[in-house]
């Protein structure tokens, strides 16, 4: 990253970034607008990160990878299949080198996105 200071929006965010990062960051972020398009983008842990009904998400660009946050519940339902990434509790990495594991990424937001508006749901009928 260019600047110290944290980024604004996520344009800024991505302008710190080469234009192959750059192009990555942007393909994150139409898969979540195509899948959530009712989620809140904004810049949180100076990173871009998506709300709906609490947090849905988060990614960063780093050095060698893009590091994609889903929340815990996010990666155990695919924890079997991410034995060609670098993972933990909350996070996968993708590397620079490879492509982005576009249906992977798919099927972990439509996930996220079902866990989340579900919350929303019970938040009213408790209401």
């Amino acid at each position: 990253m260019k600047s110290s200071a944290p980024a604004e929006s996520f344009e800024k965010y991505a302008d710190d970034f080469p234009s192959e990062v750059k192009k990555r960051l942007f393909t994150l972020r139409a898969l979540v607008k195509e899948l959530a398009p009712e989620a809140t983008e904004k810049i949180s842990y100076r990173m871009p990160a998506y709300f709906l009904n609490g947090r849905l998400l988060y990614f960063a660009a780093h050095k060698n990878h893009i590091g994609f946050y889903p929340m815990a519940s996010g990666i155990v339902m695919i924890k079997d299949k991410l034995q060609d990434y670098v993972h933990a509790t909350g996070s996968i990495q993708f590397p620079h080198d490879q492509p982005l594991p576009l249906k992977l990424v798919r099927q972990i937001i439509v996930f996220r996105v079902k866990e989340n508006r579900a919350k929303g749901v019970k938040k009213k009928k408790a209401s």
